[in-house]
């Protein structure tokens, strides 16, 4: 018996359908002809977390810095019921097929299951499906490799999660401790991705502060056409080499543009050239989740991780969708013979505006060999009532629908026309537009409303190189620049496809731009579009960024970390670095654990310099510092007898002093100090216990001089501890 192992329930459902089994699954799997398939909730394991493996870490300290913990995975708490039922299968089966979508993490979470059961001695295929369309999957079928030849793709993505795991718990916990010994109580969280988006933002808003406006003059003539045209016009200076401009060509001398304005007033003006060119503008491709995303920040402000979820909904819930975390804004050829009856669907809740698309109409969207692991998102044959979804909910299915309708609409017609004029020996530039058809943009209100827009001196491409004018009135208009734009959710996502714009090391850039080689809304860009969300989202949480109106700015902790960080934090270059040594092990050149060991090494120097150095982070503290290690801040805790303060360095500093009226009393006399005895043991760890004064007079108890690690206490019985727990 084969099982079939795919990564999400509707892939498994599609292989079950194409080779003629059912739609619905019997338990954990689809049965058909002796095979089983049964699918994944997407990672069903989760790598360990350092504590644990070692009691020591915890607590949180910087004696246990860095961390080195194994390499193991648990079963996802939500998933293990599942897990347990696919494993019974994978135990039971003769051959098992990785089904997992054809990337480096489709590959890996398959891959991580059959390790965990034990059973890689089994013989094991690969299958690569990018296309839930029945002749797809039967041609996938018929292409079936040994796994063993995707290794390297596996121990890729291994080597990358175990990375992005060392460097982030090692150096948050390095940087938080050291703040909170500064006064701090937040946590300083550092991630491969996370962090290099904290910097670009911060670089964004300081460009912004620093701008000094500068000013420049537009040149502008207004003419009015004789003989024929009798048309008035508008038409702008075009500076020559010789003139006095800024790097972008703009005119920054007021004197010699007056002199132009003089020149040309009242002067004869001939044409040298009308150059008028049709143009047509195609629908733009069907979504990806951060085309998506962006949109919805443009339009309603929604956060990143709120359309992720909308999507979701709309995806398991209503079944409206499909798979809503692609980062692909094609198609396969295969989808566009669909297109009739999920049209005609469609038409119950979108009326005319479906029936009215043309589904022999094939944008470029349809295009197999631009397809990788998934393709756009596109509405399914499951249409819901509208009235029945939430505001949300519609607006983002609407999106969603109405783009993938617009692939079957004509495309959007205008005329653009450049006239070149010559006025008293001066060359001047109209430019003009003209709309033919509104096409697909028709669907939008928005979308017709910009396009009308763009029209401007519409009959400007019915001049002949014959007519002739005369300048009617002319002027300089003194303008300022402008600073860089500060961030709105929609350009930060935007900006997040393509960072390597921004990297001025080559090597680096060039290593970006390779990484995305092969990714059509990728130019060297940081994180995917499934996780930038949720970097976003803590960025927000660690209060690093804020919301200012419509914008996103940097705070000031956000800037002070940031400034507090190496360079190899802030900036993308460790994303192209660990790529490089990761399409190494795709390629069986390097050991996935020569990459997991260089990155435990530079953590390691980081937090030696760390320790070494201190962390230079400005922040306004009010907090009082430990009277007695002078490093950490004394916190108000609560304990056994009452609220006390403790330094924040604690268990490196177990100092303790007594509160007064809500504040660390330094000038009380420190508290009497108890001996661990040497005769009565804890029961729970094995520590010494204490003997304490209790409120009443002449009452005892024990407790456990490992507190506040353990919380053992027992009654005081002839000066000796009663051993029942109290």
């Amino acid at each position: 018996m084969r099982l079939f192992i795919a990564e999400k329930k509707d892939v498994a459902e599609a292989i079950s359908i194409a080779l003629g089994g059912p739609s619905r699954p019997s338990e954990a799997s689809f049965f058909v002809n002796g095979d089983h398939i049964t699918w994944l909730w997407g990672h069903v394991l989760r790598l360990t977390d350092p504590e644990e493996h070692n009691e020591q870490f915890k607590k949180w300290s910087l004696r246990v810095l860095p961390m080195d913990w194994p390499i193991s995975y648990a079963p996802e708490d939500r998933h293990i019921g599942h897990l347990k039922k696919v494993i019974e299968l994978a135990t039971q089966a003769t051959e098992l097929v990785n089904a997992g979508d054809p990337d480096p993490e489709g590959q890996r979470l398959v891959d991580e299951v059959i390790e965990y059961a034990g059973l890689e001695g089994k013989p094991i295929k690969r299958i690569l499906i990018n296309d839930n369309n029945g002749p797809a999957i039967l041609k996938a079928i018929e292409n079936i490799e040994d796994n063993e030849k995707y290794r390297g793709l596996s121990m890729s993505a291994l080597a990358r999660a175990v990375c992005d795991q060392r460097y982030g718990y090692n150096l948050t916990r390095c940087y938080t401790l050291k703040a909170r010994e500064k006064g701090y109580d937040g946590v300083l969280s550092v991630g491969r991705v996370q962090t290099p988006i904290l910097g670009l933002v911060v670089a964004r808003d300081r460009a912004h502060d620093a701008h000094q406006k500068q000013a420049f003059h537009n040149i502008k003539a207004q003419i009015e056409m004789q003989d024929s045209s009798s048309m008035s016009i508008t038409a702008d200076y075009l500076p020559t080499e010789s003139d006095p401009v800024d790097e972008k060509g703009r005119i920054i001398d007021s004197v010699f543009a007056r002199k132009i304005v003089n020149d040309i007033q009242g002067q004869p003006v001939s044409i040298l050239s009308v150059e008028s060119v049709n143009r047509k503008n195609e629908p733009p491709q069907p979504y990806n989740l951060l085309a998506l995303q962006a949109d919805a920040a443009g339009l309603w402000n929604y956060k990143p991780k709120k359309v992720l979820e909308i999507t979701q909904r709309l995806r398991d819930r209503y079944k409206a969708i499909t798979y809503n975390r692609s980062d692909c804004r094609f198609l396969n050829d295969e989808r566009h013979s669909e297109a009739p009856g999920l049209l005609k669907a469609l038409s119950s809740a979108f009326g005319e505006m479906a029936e009215y698309a043309n589904p022999n109409i094939k944008s470029k969207a349809f295009n197999s060999k631009k397809v990788g692991a998934h393709h756009a998102i596109i509405p399914t044959m499951n249409v819901p009532n509208l009235k029945k979804l939430s505001e949300d909910e519609r607006r983002i299915y609407e999106l969603i629908t109405k783009l993938y309708i617009a692939q079957f609409y004509p495309p959007a017609e205008f005329t653009t026309t450049k006239t070149q004029l010559e006025i008293a020996g001066h060359n001047f530039l109209a430019e003009g537009r003209f709309n033919t058809s509104s096409g697909w943009r028709v669907l939008n209100e928005a979308d017709l409303k910009d396009f009308e827009k763009a029209e401007k001196q519409q009959e400007l491409h019915k001049l002949q190189k014959s007519d002739s004018g005369i300048v009617e009135y002319a002027e300089s208009i003194k303008t300022f620049t402008k600073p860089p734009a500060l961030y709105s959710m929609k350009t930060l996502l935007k900006d997040l496809t393509g960072v390597a714009k921004y990297v001025t090391d080559p090597e680096i850039k060039k290593l970006l731009l390779d990484k995305d080689s092969d990714k059509q809304e990728e130019a060297g860009g940081i994180g995917t579009p499934a996780t930038r969300d949720s970097h976003i989202d803590t960025l927000f949480k660690r209060s690093f960024l804020a919301e200012k109106g419509k914008h996103i700015i940097s705070t000031d902790i956000g800037r002070s970390f940031h400034d507090a960080l190496p360079g190899f934090a802030v900036k993308p270059d460790m994303t192209a670095l660990w790529h490089e040594k990761q399409k190494m092990i795709e390629a069986g050149k390097l050991d996935y654990k020569e990459l997991i060991a260089e990155v435990d090494k530079s953590v390691a120097v980081e937090i030696e310099r760390v320790l070494k150095n201190g962390l230079n982070l400005d922040i306004k503290s009010d907090a009082i510092q430990c009277p007695k290690c002078k490093k950490g801040i004394l916190k108000l805790r609560k304990g056994p007898k009452g609220k006390f303060w403790g330094c924040s360095a604690y268990p490196e500093c177990n100092a303790i002093v007594q509160d007064k009226s809500g504040k660390p009393n330094i000038t009380a006399k420190p508290a009497k100090k108890f001996t661990a005895s040497s005769e009565h043991f804890c029961p729970d760890c094995g520590k010494g216990l204490v003997r304490h004064p209790a409120k009443k007079q002449g009452i005892f108890w024990w407790g456990c001089s490992g507190y506040p690690g353990c919380k053992f206490m027992a009654y005081d019985e002839d000066h000796k501890p009663k051993l029942e727990k109290k």
